[in-house]
């Protein structure tokens, strides 16, 4: 603890500055543990954030876990039914082996759906994740439609983010997963995706130093990259607008409707399926597992764990000092984690400590569509609203955005 206490003192914003909340010299949201260094925060005169203003828009919005809710859902389940009448499937349902995706997949079935599970494969997943996908599938009789890109050209597209030294490394496991449900929904002439995210359990991360899109991969791996995009599903604007204006696939987040525990889901696959636990939120997969806790801590001073536990502080699941400590307490990480990152990316220590000490860079000094989404509200706001497009889309790339480098 003493060393990593150190270690981001040392690198001047540093995420911990007392793990008492009360002594903290930071700012930190009266409501749950935002703080004044989270992107385009700002504070209302009670101290609130203006994030949980914003989640509490959503939840009254969508009338997340109330009757409402219940019914906006249950009128979109029976839209879905009607749709998908005499195809072999009528939704499409991204699955990683995490708690979010599997209980969603349980839910479909017994919702009356007739889901085909989508996956994208990094070749980066953890064994307890595809044994997951595994036991779920094969208890529910559920189809899965798999992309598996090729390991060299993944890699050579994870290496090129590290040498840019930029943080949003393992960015093109969730556009390729985004492009891989659109091409199946196509392809099975399905018009809906459900997707598994929930602002109540996660809440919605601000984008600021965190950023992504088609240009933005295509133009970081066109720099630092040796390998050509052959496997890779890149999702381009163009193809972006052709799934959402002309196929019109609906994204749809029945969590943002429905009442939804994380920590129930879980215990329910635990018993139901002998569904395994791999040890914290986005650690199903070993890229995403080596950015939250190694490379966004470690390089850019950034950790990605407030999201949840400030959402588990606004749901009364913790309290706001426990989840400020357990922030402010190093994240877990898998042993032998960073030696297989080194050995998957061929890096020597030297070269590692090489690009891990450089001064980081912002996705700003690169390609990207952002300022075309800006130009482009007012579409996106009439997509959000119908689903075309998830409403976080809007929210967070639609709106110009102040950016500390």
């Amino acid at each position: 603890m003493e060393k990593y206490l150190k270690q981001k003192r040392v690198k001047g914003d540093s995420m911990i500055q007392d793990l008492d909340l009360n002594k903290t010299k930071v700012k930190v949201c009266s409501r749950c543990i935002y703080d004044e260094r989270v992107a385009s925060i700002s504070f209302d005169e009670e101290g609130v954030c203006n994030y949980c203003h914003q989640l509490e828009k959503l939840k009254n919005d969508y009338g997340t876990g109330s009757e409402k809710g219940e019914e906006e859902f249950k009128r979109i389940a029976e839209q879905i039914k009607k749709d998908g009448k005499g195809k072999k499937y009528d939704c499409i349902v991204g699955v990683s082996g995490g708690t979010d995706s599997s209980y969603m997949l349980y839910l479909a079935k017994k919702w009356g759906l007739r889901p085909l599970a989508v996956h994208y494969d990094n070749t980066w997943n953890s064994a307890i994740a595809t044994e997951n996908i595994r036991k779920v599938l094969g208890a529910l009789d559920i189809d899965l439609y798999t992309h598996v890109v090729d390991n060299r050209e993944s890699d050579d597209i994870f290496k090129s983010f590290f040498y840019a030294d930029v943080a949003e490394i393992e960015a093109s496991t969730d556009l390729a997963l985004a492009e891989v449900m659109y091409r199946a929904a196509w392809k099975y002439k399905v018009k809906y995706v459900l997707e598994g995210h929930s602002f109540i359990t996660e809440g919605i991360s601000p984008v600021g130093r965190n950023y992504f899109d088609g240009k933005y991969i295509q133009s970081i791996h066109k720099k630092f990259g040796k390998l050509p995009m052959k496997t890779y599903p890149l999702m381009t604007f163009n193809r972006f607008i052709f799934w959402s204006t002309f196929a019109k696939i609906k994204k749809i987040r029945p969590f943002w409707y429905i009442d939804y525990n994380k920590e129930d889901a879980r215990a329910f696959l635990e018993k139901e399926y002998d569904w395994k636990y791999y040890g914290g939120h986005h650690l199903e997969n070993r890229m995403t597992a080596f950015f939250h806790g190694i490379y966004a801590p470690q390089k850019f001073n950034t950790d990605f764990r407030n999201n949840t536990l400030s959402a588990l502080v606004r749901n009364g699941n913790m309290s706001r000092e426990d989840a400020w400590v357990e922030y402010n307490t190093p994240p877990k990480v898998e042993k032998e984690l960073l030696t297989y990152f080194k050995k998957r990316m061929n890096l020597s220590d030297e070269e590692y400590e090489e690009v891990m000490s450089r001064e980081p860079k912002s996705w700003v000094e690169y390609p990207t569509y952002k300022k075309r989404f800006e130009l482009l509200r007012p579409l996106f706001k009439v997509l959000a609203d119908a689903n075309l497009v998830p409403m976080s889309f809007y929210l967070k790339y639609c709106f110009p955005i102040k950016v500390e480098k």
